[in-house]
């Protein structure tokens, strides 16, 4: 098991790693029992600590939480505390999903380019209206899932959206975090639903 704890604007001590690895560590041989590779990560902003911790199971799927607390170890509680109860709500589909047949591995995904785009109040109208200013660029893979599969990605992760192709009919479709707590999906040609595998409804 490779646990990885890095620090970001303050310096993630030894004891501070000790004591959240050993945390993430329990909650992973609790609940998981596999060898599987994450990362903490301590964070220090506005005099606010911040823990986020990442686990990627062998089927590709990315758990991920956060927590904010008044110092670094209050942090990795509530960090733990939220990854333990998405890994605990979601045990039984997690594994339906690490097999190989998992829609996590279908041979349909595609990768794409993540762009972030300027939209300073200075940038020159002309230019931004031809060639927005890119600051950032990653890549993207869109996998092909069923919407439930979607639904249960997004859950887990920290995301705010997630663009995926619907395995029942190969169009881009989208889901994403609502106000309200509830995921919201568009789908791009309405009259082929999938609801496979259960309701799509969720709250966060």
């Amino acid at each position: 098991m490779t646990i990885q704890v890095t620090g970001k604007n303050v310096d993630a001590g030894d004891a501070y790693q000790t004591y959240a690895t050993e945390k993430i560590r329990s909650v992973i041989q609790k609940y998981i029992g596999r060898d599987v590779d994450s990362h903490i990560r301590l964070e220090k902003e506005h005099g606010i600590f911040k823990t986020s911790c990442s686990v990627k199971l062998a089927s590709g799927l990315l758990l991920e939480a956060h927590g904010d607390g008044g110092d670094a170890y209050a942090s990795a509680d509530e960090a733990v505390h939220r990854l333990e109860t998405r890994v605990r709500r979601y045990k039984g589909r997690l594994k339906d999903h690490s097999s190989d047949h998992s829609g996590l591995r279908r041979k349909g995904n595609v990768d794409a380019r993540d762009y972030v785009v300027s939209v300073a109040e200075d940038d020159h109208a002309d230019v931004a209206e031809a060639h927005p200013l890119i600051i950032a660029e990653t890549a993207r893979n869109i996998g092909e899932l069923s919407v439930s599969e979607a639904v249960m990605q997004l859950d887990v992760s920290e995301a705010q959206f997630m663009i995926f192709k619907n395995a029942a009919h190969g169009g881009l479709n989208v889901v994403y975090r609502r106000p309200d707590g509830n995921i919201g999906w568009v789908d791009a040609e309405p009259g082929s639903r999938d609801l496979s595998n259960g309701a799509v409804h969720s709250t966060v």
